[in-house]
């Protein structure tokens, strides 16, 4: 199963990837040779990807009309077939196939996780978007650079002074990058609020002290441009691993559910909603203040950088309650 990276920090290294591949190495595959890869999407395209592995080399994948793709064993089990537009960056996968006659991998088998699709996919979907934008406002800049150069052109030639139209054209100018900043920052999120709420043993249901946290959280939220709420769930190991996973998804469901209903959170500020069962415990999970603890569903309250300017991260009262049963 994937590693549960952060979300926001695997989005930044996709984002990231035309940089680091100035630097990244790229492997050279005999032809007809066996190869085993595993490792992370960094680029793919209709016919073809390339994965980077932990070293950071680099190996191009291409994919034919033979070659097999399907999930491999998950909480829901595995084994179905997927077609090829199913593999997109931030996909951690496992390839087989031999070398190419262009140092490539020609790949026979492409295996990965559901978990590993998912989390893949909802990066994805942060990241292309915000990419567009960026392209959208590179394109707008250069336009603007061509009649801030007509401008200067028109002024000197009126004025017959290069003074003017040089402060006139710098002032444009960083209002132009002024304007990229914010607009690079749209989808730069920051973590505004935390609040841990905690549940009894085997249960899903809020507590009051719950829901009174929950309603301090929503109601900064609504004073708030560009925000949105990462809820993820967890349980204590006390009882079988499945059994967990899915009342952990219940616990984060359950504050989803308050969120919307009660405080009509639009679907859209609803970011990223996952149970991780037992895994990532707070405390030990040996002692009963320690499964206390990890009885929880953790909420982030993120806001855009682009759209609140100066925000800074703060850290609110926990309502972590160890004591709880």
């Amino acid at each position: 199963m994937l590693k549960k990276f952060p979300v926001l920090l695997l989005a930044l290294m996709i984002g990231a990837g035309s940089v680091l591949a100035q630097n990244a190495q790229s492997r050279n595959l005999t032809s007809g040779q066996k190869y085993k890869i595993k490792g992370v999407v960094v680029a793919q395209d209709d016919t073809s990807f390339t994965v980077r592995d932990t070293t950071g080399v680099e190996t191009k994948v291409m994919l034919g009309s033979g070659t097999s793709i399907k999930t491999k064993g998950g909480f829901f089990g595995g084994g179905n077939t997927l077609a090829a537009n199913s593999i997109v960056r931030g996909l951690n996968l496992e390839v087989e196939g031999r070398g190419d006659t262009m140092g490539g991998l020609a790949a026979e088998k492409v295996r990965f996780g559901k978990d590993d699709l998912a989390v893949a996919r909802s990066i994805e979907s942060r990241v292309a978007p915000a990419e567009e934008r960026l392209t959208q406002a590179e394109q707008n800049a250069q336009r603007v650079s061509g009649q801030i150069d007509e401008l200067m052109a028109i002024s000197n030639a009126a004025r017959g002074g290069a003074k003017a139209a040089q402060e006139t054209a710098d002032a444009a100018i960083a209002g132009v990058n002024a304007t990229n900043q914010r607009i690079s920052a749209v989808d730069d999120y920051v973590v505004q609020t935390n609040q841990t709420i905690n549940f009894k043993v085997g249960s899903a249901v809020l507590s009051e002290e719950g829901k009174q946290n929950l309603d301090n959280l929503a109601q900064t939220a609504l004073t708030m441009k560009g925000y949105l709420i990462e809820v993820t769930g967890f349980a204590s190991a006390e009882g079988g691993e499945k059994m967990n996973k899915e009342l952990s998804r219940r616990r984060a469901q359950a504050v989803l559910d308050y969120l919307i209903e009660t405080h009509n959170i639009p679907l859209r500020r609803i970011g990223v909603s996952y149970g991780f069962g037992e895994k990532q415990a707070v405390a030990d999970n040996t002692t009963r203040e320690g499964r206390a603890q990890n009885r929880r569903v953790e909420v982030k309250l993120t806001v855009s950088r682009g759209l609140n300017q100066n925000v800074e991260v703060r850290k609110d009262a926990q309502s972590d309650n160890p004591n709880q049963q």
